[in-house]
């Protein structure tokens, strides 16, 4: 029997829809990763398991798969911890980016095609940002370049929400700047200040904007039109609203198929999150239970609902993995005598639990 078709749920059109890639026999996907200023806390973990199952269900399915999941290397949360830590902001990311990365590879979570980092493609946002002046959606400030949301008439229409409703879209990174034309109105080129890191730019010396970086590493790597971009359901707005708009400034004819989004991970019922306080590491968590408890913990649930973290529920993640494991080694203790059939029964095994997969994780992901 063949496989099932796919179908995804696209955050764009609100609905389920068969998944056909731009072209036949490859995927292209990306994938926001991580702002490296602490350890990673487990609703990054959320993301890039989910994010992996869908990586591996389309290696599995005969796909080719260009995977780019980036590092936001230099950023306002960056800068801050840098300087309450006395270190230098770059050296502060390059060390939690290895962090992250020695987190993914605990949680057998394969790596990316690609992994780029802002600070490699300056060249490249600074050149889209060029693109988007000379277009007419952007405009400058004394050495700060925005992105004009009244000049974009198909803002929000990813999130849904109304542009009187959503003031200066900084997703926590943006200060209110009266010189703008509209509050809304967000970052694509930051002027230097005192002591932060900058780059030359035709604008004057500055470093990129959040959304803008995205934007153009996708492009780069992917091309203007690819198939999936995946995040936490948080990026929706402003971060993917934005990269939107600002793609489609740069290019008309940019395009994303399929978005798709996951859920949080909750303690006592609220969004774990850095900023306020209320979350648990990576580390936290394998210091207690075993790296794949924790992944089937966040496997557990469909990828787009929330999840409530709770001692309870790893135990019982625990006891799960541990019995499939054990049941795997009494199974290979009991077929051990049969040396001559071994190869045969496990490639049964595997070919029914390949059917088995298949259509659990049609449940999961539509």
């Amino acid at each position: 029997m063949g496989n099932p078709e796919l179908v995804l749920f696209n955050s764009m059109s609100k609905q389920k829809e068969p998944f056909k890639p731009i072209v036949d026999g490859k995927v292209s996907m990306y994938v926001c990763g991580v702002t490296p200023y602490d350890l990673s806390h487990i609703g990054h973990a959320r993301a890039y398991v989910a994010f992996d199952v869908l990586h591996r269900y389309l290696k599995h399915l005969g796909y080719e798969i260009k995977y780019v999941r980036n590092f936001t290397d230099i950023d306002d949360k960056i800068i801050k911890r840098a300087n309450e830590a006395g270190e230098d902001p770059l050296s502060l990311s390059s060390r939690f980016s290895k962090e992250f990365l020695y987190d993914m590879a605990v949680l057998q979570c394969l790596p990316p095609t690609h992994e780029p980092r802002v600070t490699d493609h300056i060249d490249h946002i600074k050149d889209m940002i060029a693109k988007i002046i000379d277009n007419g959606h952007a405009y400058t400030l004394e050495g700060d370049v925005y992105f004009s949301v009244d000049s974009f008439p198909d803002y929000c229409r990813l999130s849904g929400r109304k542009l009187d409703d959503n003031l200066a879209g900084g997703g926590g990174r943006a200060s209110v700047d009266l010189r703008k034309r509209n509050p809304a109105d967000f970052a694509l080129w930051k002027s230097a200040k005192p002591g932060e890191p900058s780059w030359e730019s035709p604008w004057g010396p500055g470093r990129p904007g959040w959304h803008i970086e995205c934007s153009a590493m996708s492009s780069h790597y992917l091309g203007h039109a690819f198939d999936i971009h995946g995040g936490g359901k948080d990026l929706i707005f402003p971060h993917h609203e934005n990269e939107l708009a600002q793609s489609r400034a740069a290019c008309p004819e940019s395009n994303v198929n399929y978005w798709m989004h996951n859920g949080f991970v909750n303690r006592d019922n609220q969004k774990m999150s850095k900023s306020d306080n209320n979350f648990f590491t990576i580390r936290d968590i394998i210091e207690k239970y075993h790296p794949l408890a924790l992944r089937f913990f966040l496997m557990r649930t469909h990828y787009r609902a929330d999840v409530n973290y709770s001692d309870r529920q790893l135990d019982t993640a625990s006891d799960r993995v541990f019995y499939i494991y054990q049941t795997i080694q009494d199974c290979e203790k009991a077929l051990s005598h049969f040396v001559k059939e071994i190869s045969k029964v496990r490639f049964q095994m595997i070919s029914e639990n390949w059917s088995i997969s298949s259509r659990q994780f049609h449940s999961f992901y539509v």
